[in-house]
């Protein structure tokens, strides 16, 4: 084994966590040294520059009439891993996400035998909470998880919802890697001067609220906009709302039907939104399902106080109390009450932040995380790591 690995990375190419994780992690090896290939259908949006370390692998999938809609991207992407594999001498196949990587992975390392890279599974939420487990794929998920070589997760709550979900005995290791934040750039410098463009006229004093998120139904964007609606009723406010997908036109609908469509500013999907986040109060996160809320970690990191669910791997983030509140999903009056706790108390709000910013400072940054990640990569190329 040199000092140098050989990696690879799969990932979706989207602004959900699971490929922003990914890239991170990439970019961060990559700043180690190591040489990292990303397998996917596009480029990641994180994966910004250039590097002699980093190289692209575009996944493309035939465009012959029997095969339409046929769901060819797992089979395109075996062959792509088998392919940059052979080439490359990889040393790991780190997959994120289940379905369908970790059966492609699993399909490239039979075809390749011996040669085979090592696979780690990185878990990521809905693969395994939903998708995973609904029956047209559970045997298939199962199969995947127990054939890699190693499997992590971002929490000890998706851990263990892995292992009853799929009927896994606990011998069977999960290893739990937080996620993380750069807290160099997500960092608590706040600057409201970003906001006069999207609200020309808001008060020095006036609070303002945000909601990141792909804006799917999981997320309950209509209780961020009611949570909204009743803070508002009480004081004066707006909200930044960043991200897209399909349940933004019914928010901005019910805006509009309210009245508020003014005080409101939808930014659609953004890469560089650090200092919105870092100039805004409270991050709002009412979440039916969060398998750990990477969103509202960069949040915390940039000293905001969060208001969330007390669901999934949320309150092993949010510390109730000290650096956000939790409520029970759909409780949108106990949100906006703890929302109003924070900013109509200026001082209240300034120790949230501090605690926040130090939380994170003491269990989520980048640096130990990759540590964890490039100690795994190793055992398992040394062999003494694995099944």
């Amino acid at each position: 084994m040199t000092d140098r690995l050989n990696l690879a990375i799969t990932c979706f190419p989207t602004f959900g966590g699971s490929g922003l994780i990914a890239t991170e992690i990439g970019l961060a090896m990559a700043d180690r040294g190591h040489r990292v290939h990303f397998i996917a259908r596009d480029l990641p949006v994180r994966l910004r520059g250039t590097s002699r370390q980093i190289f692209f692998h575009e996944v493309t999938e035939s465009d012959y009439p029997a095969l339409q809609h046929s769901g060819t991207y797992p089979l395109a992407l075996a062959s792509k891993m088998i392919e940059v594999a052979s080439y490359e001498r990889l040393d790991i196949l780190h997959v994120h996400y289940a379905v369908p990587h970790a059966t492609a992975a699993w399909m490239a390392r039979e075809v390749l035998g011996d040669k085979a890279p090592r696979i780690v599974t990185t878990l990521h939420g809905t693969d395994t909470t939903l998708i995973g487990t609904d029956p047209s794929y559970l045997p298939i998920t199962r199969f995947s998880i127990l054939r890699s070589d190693a499997v992590t997760a971002p929490s000890e709550f998706l851990r263990q919802a892995t292992w009853e979900g799929f009927g896994i005995p606990e011998s069977f290791p999960i290893q739990v890697i937080a996620n993380f934040v750069d807290t160099v750039r997500y960092a608590p410098v706040r600057d409201r001067a970003c906001l006069r463009p999207l609200f020309p006229d808001l008060e020095e004093t006036e609070p303002v609220l945000v909601h990141v998120s792909n804006f799917r139904p999981v997320k309950r964007i209509g209780d961020v906009v009611a949570t909204f609606a009743e803070v508002h009723r009480q004081r004066p406010c707006r909200l930044l709302m960043i991200g897209d997908g399909p349940e933004r036109s019914p928010a901005e609908r019910r805006l509009r039907e309210l009245g508020l469509e003014g005080r409101v500013a939808f930014l659609g999907n953004q890469e560089h939104f650090v200092e919105l986040l870092a100039a805004s109060d409270v991050f709002l996160l009412p979440s039916e399902q969060e398998s750990f809320g990477l969103a509202a970690l960069e949040a915390l990191s940039c000293g905001i106080p969060v208001v969330a669910t007390a669901i999934g791997g949320i309150p092993e983030l949010v510390d109730r109390g000290e650096t956000g509140f939790l409520s029970p999903v759909g409780d949108v009056e106990g949100m906006a009450r703890h929302v109003l706790s924070l900013v109509s108390d200026p001082p209240r709000w300034a120790a949230f932040s501090r605690r926040a910013r130090e939380r994170v400072l003491e269990r989520f940054r980048l640096a130990p995380a990759m540590d964890r990640y490039e100690a795994l990569y190793r055992r398992l190329v040394a062999g003494t790591a694995g099944r």
